[in-house]
C-alpha cells in the first residue's frame, strides 16, 4: 500500500471543524500540534487512494481562510506497519479488497499529484528545447548510420511525449490555458525536431537502404494499435507509482524517430517517401492523444470544483472530435491514395 502525508496549517479556531471533516474520511493517524501566532499544525498518515477526497475536502471547506495551507508528501515507509483488520481473512473482505485493487481509480494518485508531474512539461523552456535538440541530434546519427541502438538512446529521452500527456491532463481537467500552453510547447518541439533533421538531411547524404528509414515510411493498421497501447501505458506511468517502468514506456511511445526520418527525407528530396514517414509520425501522434485522455477518463480524472466539471466534459468532447477528425480524415486520405494508385500508396500497408 502507498501512504501519502498531508499536511495542514490553519488557525486554532478551526480546530473543531477539522475534528469534524476528518470524522468522515479513512486515514491511517493523525496528528495535532499548536504553532505559533495560534495556528494548528495537521499531520495525517493516509493511503493513496484516499489522498484525493481529503485534499478536496480540506479545499473547499478552507479555501480563502487566511493562513491555511496543505502540503501533500510522499512517504517512502512506515513503521509500525498498518494492522489488518480482524475480518480481513473473511471472503467477503478479500472480494472488496479485490474489488478495490481492480478499480481504476483506487490504483491512480491524487489529482494534484498528476497535475504537477506535468506542469514543467507544458512549459516552453530553454531546457525543452535543448532535450529535442539534442535527442533529434542523436536520433539523426543513429538513424543514418543504421544503428539502432543509438535511436533507442533518443528515444529514452523522449522529449515529445511529456508535452502530449500535459496536454490530455489538462483536456479531462478542462485547464484550457494549460492545455494551450501544453499543445504550443508540442507544436514549437515537433518544428524544432524538423527543422533540425531537414537541415541535416539536406547537408548530409541519406541511403534508403537504411533499416531505420525503411521501418519508418509505412504505416499500417499494427502501428496504430501499438501507438495507442503505448500512450494507454504512457499515461498509466503517468498517473501511478509504476515509474520503474517509465524508461519501457518512453521506449514504445517514441514520437521522435519518424519525425527525424520525415524531416531527413525531406532534406535530402525523397517527397514519395517522406510522405509514409509523415503518415505514421501523424498516426501516433493521434492514436497517442486518443489513448491518454480515454486513460485519464476511466481513471475517473476530473476537476475538484463541481462547476469546473461542465467545462472539463466540453473541452473532452472538443478533443475527442479533433482527434477523430484528423485520424478519419488520415484514414481517407490513405484509402484513396490506394484506390486512385498514387504514389501516396507506397507509405501505407495492410501488413
Amino acid at each position: 500500500m502507498s501512504l501519502r502525508l498531508i499536511e495542514v496549517f490553519l488557525p486554532e479556531d478551526y480546530r473543531a471543524q477539522i475534528e469534524a471533516l476528518l470524522a468522515d474520511q479513512t486515514w491511517v493517524e493523525t496528528w495535532y500540534e499548536p504553532r505559533f501566532e495560534n495556528q494548528v499544525w495537521v499531520r495525517l498518515l493516509v493511503d493513496s487512494a484516499d489522498a484525493e477526497a481529503i485534499v478536496d475536502q480540506f479545499a473547499d471547506r478552507f479555501n480563502g481562510v487566511e493562513g491555511f495551507r496543505l502540503m501533500l508528501l510522499g512517504v517512502e515507509a512506515s513503521l509500525p506497519p498498518q494492522a489488518e483488520d480482524d475480518d480481513s481473512s473473511t471472503l467477503e473482505s478479500l472480494q472488496d479488497n479485490v474489488e478495490t485493487d481492480l478499480n481504476p481509480r483506487s490504483a491512480r494518485i491524487n489529482r494534484e499529484e498528476i497535475f504537477d508531474r506535468v506542469t514543467s512539461s507544458a512549459d516552453l523552456s530553454w531546457v525543452q528545447l535543448a532535450m529535442v535538440s539534442l535527442s533529434t541530434t542523436i536520433a539523426a546519427i543513429g538513424i543514418l548510420r543504421d544503428s539502432q541502438a543509438v535511436v533507442i538512446g533518443a528515444m529514452v529521452i523522449a522529449p515529445l511525449l511529456q508535452p502530449n500527456m500535459a496536454l490530455g491532463v489538462a483536456t479531462v481537467l478542462g485547464k484550457r490555458r494549460f492545455a494551450l500552453r501544453a499543445l504550443q510547447t508540442g507544436l514549437v518541439g515537433i518544428l524544432l525536431a524538423l527543422g533540425l533533421a531537414i537541415a541535416v538531411g539536406y547537408a548530409v547524404p541519406v541511403s534508403l537502404e537504411s533499416s531505420e528509414i525503411t521501418s519508418r515510411i509505412r504505416v499500417g493498421w499494427a502501428d496504430g494499435i501499438l501507438a495507442l497501447a503505448s500512450g494507454v501505458a504512457g499515461a498509466i506511468s503517468l498517473t501511478t507509482e509504476a515509474r520503474s517502468s517509465i524508461v519501457g514506456v518512453m521506449v514504445s511511445v517514441a514520437l521522435l524517430p519518424p519525425l527525424v526520418v520525415l524531416g531527413l527525407l525531406i532534406g535530402a528530396g525523397f517527397w514519395s517517401e517522406a510522405l509514409g514517414a509523415a503518415l505514421l509520425t501523424t498516426t501516433n501522434l493521434i492514436c497517442l492523444n486518443l489513448a491518454a485522455v480515454t486513460t485519464f477518463l476511466i481513471q475517473a480524472l476530473e476537476p475538484r470544483q463541481q462547476q469546473d466539471v461542465s467545462r472539463a466534459e466540453e473541452t473532452t468532447r472538443a478533443a475527442y472530435g479533433i482527434w477523430f477528425g484528423l485520424l478519419l480524415g488520415l484514414a481517407a486520405t490513405v484509402m484513396l491514395a490506394r484506390f486512385y494508385n498514387l504514389q501516396l500508396y507506397r507509405g501505407f500497408s495492410l501488413q
